[in-house]
């Protein structure tokens, strides 16, 4: 049985080694051009086939996965001039991003009479993990569309978890990102209140690393903590500003209390509005130090 053909949009940190994965595991793959062109001539290289528009990538697809900032730009890339719904043909569209369960349902129930199946499919874990096929990835639709997808996500994912109707996988995603960013604000105010009264980042991480508070969160946290790897959790304090701005959004809908959301949201919108959104996440703990008059590093 032939597999089926694939379209990738937004080959970026996480989405080029997903689509890596994918092409050389066998799927006939079509990628979205891009400026930066590193991803695109890696995959070329690797079998992937390259197209100029959204549409033009669903012309030659029969699934296409998307990987982008967020509902803002799921929502250009689907229904944009030349967006993947102008091609007029079925199409089971994967939303990998972190985007908004409202808009999720919402573009669901509107490309459903164009024969245009969309599911949410977000990620867990680091790009370090889709280079290797490791991801975790929640998704969310009726069964018989999560077995045709399932293949597909098992090409770039370690585990696959079924979270319900559509929606409800960008729920899970959002509540995710929140616990994450939530130790991340914290440890870096632990980190800081440390550094001003005197312990080192080395004696902190000693207590931490094998103990009850240890995670692998914390592992790629403390690598850029104690041995100054900037590279090892690549995701930036734009990104994570934005999903605990939807987590926001999101909980209001739901007439619901989120005050740890909006400290931890605080704690993101500050290093973004003082100019370190392109940092990324590990580096908050530098921020918070240096606006508290203190530092991590000897």
């Amino acid at each position: 049985m032939s597999k089926e053909k694939i379209g990738f949009i937004g080959v970026g940190l996480m989405g080029h080694g997903m689509a890596k994965n994918i092409v050389e595991k066998g799927w006939p793959l079509t990628v979205l051009a891009r400026s930066k062109r590193e991803a695109i001539d890696d995959l070329k290289g690797r079998g992937a086939h390259e197209a100029a528009t959204p549409r033009a990538v669903a012309e030659v697809s029969d699934v296409v996965l998307l990987c982008v900032t967020g509902s803002p730009q799921v929502e250009e890339v689907i229904l944009g001039e030349h967006g993947l719904a102008s091609a007029g043909k079925p199409l089971l569209v994967i939303d990998c991003s972190t985007a908004e369960p409202a808009s999720t349902t919402r573009l669901a129930a509107l490309l459903a009479p164009k024969e245009i199946t969309l599911i949410d499919a977000p990620l867990g874990r680091t790009p370090k993990d889709a280079w290797e096929g490791s991801l975790d990835v929640m998704v969310a639709g009726e069964d018989a569309v999560l077995a045709r997808a399932r293949p597909i996500l098992e090409a770039f994912a370690g585990r696959v978890i079924p979270t319900g109707p559509v929606g409800t996988a960008h729920t899970m995603k959002l509540l995710n990102n929140f616990l994450s960013m939530g130790y991340a604000a914290l440890y870096s105010e632990a980190l800081m209140i440390g550094a001003k009264a005197g312990l080192t980042t080395t004696v902190f991480d000693s207590v931490i690393q094998g103990g009850r508070m240890d995670c692998p969160f914390y592992q790629t946290f403390r690598q850029y903590v104690i041995e100054r790897d900037r590279n090892a959790h690549k995701f930036t304090i734009a990104n994570a500003h934005k999903d605990v701005t939807y987590l926001a959004g999101f909980a209001q809908a739901l007439g619901v209390a989120n005050p740890v959301g909006a400290a931890v949201r605080n704690s993101f919108a500050v290093a973004v509005g003082t100019g370190h959104g392109g940092d990324y996440v590990p580096m908050l703990s530098d921020i918070v130090a240096e606006l508290n008059g203190t530092s991590l590093t000897p």
